[in-house]
């Protein structure tokens, strides 16, 4: 009852919070939109049509045409497909990571916490695109192999969190008594300090969607993530790049695109923060 009343105040808090709700509110129209992409939008993204290539902007191309001639809009509405579900499957993959890492070095102390939290700032130490760009080159370039990269090089700050967590509530009395009553580190770790964590793991994954969504419009940018004539973002802007001076609109919609998404999702972490952390209230 105690947590759930913590919830409770948590979401009143969040309800309150006029920009966070906002940027939910934002982020609920994208989603939406690459879910219901067929049903908005009546042209293929991939469907070229070269007698209207590079049209600009009018009632029938709202956001105008590329050079193969294809609708922009519709390729940002499915591009939203490509960027919320890096977004949300690398941090997924971040999450059981430095859930598990985090969890150990804190929990288990000394030699593990001495090499999981070497590994820790290692990761933290390397420039993150670098790292990326190294390991897409490794894996090829795809969508599997980006939700996988991104995933396994963002779990440092994360594991951070966790493992200052499991110190902290490890020491505590109801601990000691688990531990008496014969419970196992297993059942501990699970019953116990797993939902302490969940309010963490919740704002650290809303905090690290948006920079996946960058990191995965600069690889595909670069070439090394999304490859065409799939629809993305980083691929849009960077196919846009010759055209920048004579038809600015056709890079311009899906940076667009990129900057709302990115605001939203830090905006909406903020919120989050500020509702679950019991030391900002």
């Amino acid at each position: 009852m105690k947590r759930k009343g913590y919830y409770f105040d948590a979401l009143q808090i969040l309800l309150k919070n006029i920009p966070a709700m906002i940027s939910f509110a934002v982020i609920l129209i994208f989603a939406l939109a690459a879910i219901f992409a067929p049903l908005i939008t009546s042209y293929d993204p991939n469907k070229q049509v070269l007698a209207q290539r590079l049209l600009h902007p009018s009632a029938a191309h709202i956001f105008g045409t590329d050079e193969f001639g294809r609708d922009i809009f519709t390729r940002c509405i499915f591009g939203c497909r490509i960027s919320l579900s890096v977004g949300l499957v690398s941090q997924a993959i971040s999450c059981v990571i430095g859930f598990t890492l985090g969890i150990c070095a804190g929990f288990f102390g000394k030699k593990t916490d001495d090499i999981i939290s070497f590994f820790i700032q290692a990761f933290s130490s390397f420039p993150f695109i670098l790292m990326a760009m190294a390991l897409m080159y490794a894996l090829g370039s795809g969508i599997v192999n980006l939700y996988i990269s991104l995933g396994i090089l963002s779990w440092a700050n994360t594991a951070k969190l966790i493992r200052g967590t499991a110190i902290q509530f490890k020491k505590k009395e109801y601990i000691d008594a688990c531990r008496i009553d014969g419970g196992s580190n297993f059942r501990i770790i699970m019953k116990h300090l797993l939902p302490n964590c969940i309010p963490m793991l919740i704002v650290a994954a809303t905090l690290g969607i948006p920079e996946a969504i960058l990191s995965e419009a600069s690889l595909s940018y670069l070439g090394l993530g999304v490859q065409s004539p799939t629809a993305s973002w980083g691929s849009m802007i960077a196919g846009s790049q010759t055209f920048i001076r004579t038809h600015t609109y056709y890079s311009l919609f899906p940076g667009i695109c990129i900057i709302i998404t990115v605001i939203a999702f830090n905006m909406l972490g903020d919120g989050l923060r500020d509702a679950l952390d019991p030391k900002l209230r």
